[in-house]
């Protein structure tokens, strides 16, 4: 089969989570179901924290940012496979196939980045509470913010240059139902082993920085808890960072469950069902965690809540009713 470079690329063919035509209907309102909710879920997080004063901490500050990331990575990739069953046509243009994977490496990375931030939030509320105002300035807030976002926005554009260099044979087909690095990089028929490099030290470099920020606050949480000497000051201590903790344990959780997926079964199907986990569902599970576990959100929420016209409650499910007529 004979090579072409990029300029004579057109098109990828996304094989999907699968080809049977019954489950077709049932993916579609599955996934649409949880895009609404984390797009709605998350835009209220956005609002609440904007419009409650009480919120204006660190820790909401960070928390908002964070919902920015879980909209842009569902906004990117559940739309098109909506659309892709919706039509019949599961292909993806060259241009949108690294515009899809530059985002989800871009966002993903600083939401990375936002949880490593967040856990040094509470490691500062947590060991130097005296302190936390000084340290936790709205300054270095939003250097954390900007800095982060700027390093993996040039995280993902690297490697979607690096893409541009190869050549592709004809048979563009994606094991997977939007276009992920790895497996664009695998359909190349020139030399990936500077992009395989790439890969393997950028995500060493940028995957364990974030990590051991982590690790490392809540070592010394930890520490600091258990020499508290009063059970009601170490519950209380444990609920300030128990949702961030549920927040991590899921995305870090999630990520290495998808590695090891990768690593030890050949079934590109239980691969592209197993990164859904990744890609979708820590998304659309943050939210609830941070809502059902802290006061001050169910607070807020229930004052938007009340705001809100009645006649506009109903508005997801005359959007779903809308969708069903189209068909």
């Amino acid at each position: 089969m004979k090579p072409t470079n990029h300029t004579d690329v057109s098109k990828f063919l996304l094989l999907g989570l699968t080809e049977d035509s019954e489950l077709q209907p049932i993916l579609f309102g599955l996934f649409l179901s949880m895009y609404m909710i984390t797009i709605l879920g998350n835009l209220l997080i956005i609002l609440a924290v904007g419009s409650d004063p009480h919120l204006h901490t660190p820790m909401y500050f960070f928390l908002s940012h964070l919902s920015f990331p879980d909209i842009c990575i569902s906004t990117k990739n559940i739309p098109k496979m909506l659309v892709n069953i919706k039509i019949h046509n599961q292909h993806v243009s060259y241009k949108g196939c690294l515009l899809q994977m530059g985002l989800v490496i871009g966002f993903g990375g600083f939401e990375s980045c936002l949880l490593a931030a967040m856990a040094y939030d509470r490691y500062v509320a947590i060991c130097h509470p005296l302190m936390y105002m000084v340290i936790m300035n709205p300054q270095l807030c939003v250097l954390l913010i900007l800095l982060s976002l700027l390093v993996f926005m040039g995280h993902a554009l690297l490697h979607s240059l690096m893409v541009l260099r190869l050549s592709f044979c004809r048979e563009l087909e994606v094991p997977h139902f939007f276009c992920e690095l790895a497996q664009v990089i695998k359909l190349a028929s020139s030399d990936t082993l500077i992009n395989n490099i790439l890969i393997n030290c950028v995500a060493s470099l940028f995957g364990g920085v974030p990590v051991s920020r982590v690790i490392f606050s809540y070592t010394q949480i930890l520490s600091s808890i258990l020499r508290m000497p009063s059970v009601e000051g170490k519950s209380k201590a444990f609920s300030t960072c128990g949702s961030h903790l549920s927040v991590v344990s899921l995305f870090y959780g999630t990520a290495l469950g998808v590695y090891i997926s990768f690593s030890v079964t050949d079934s590109f199907r239980k691969t592209a069902v197993t990164s859904v986990m990744y890609i979708v569902v820590p998304q659309m599970i943050n939210l609830f965690i941070y809502s059902l576990r802290n006061r001050d959100m169910k607070r807020a929420f229930k004052k938007i809540i009340n705001r809100v016209p009645p006649p506009l409650m109903m508005s997801p499910a005359l959007y779903l009713f809308l969708l069903n007529e189209s068909k």
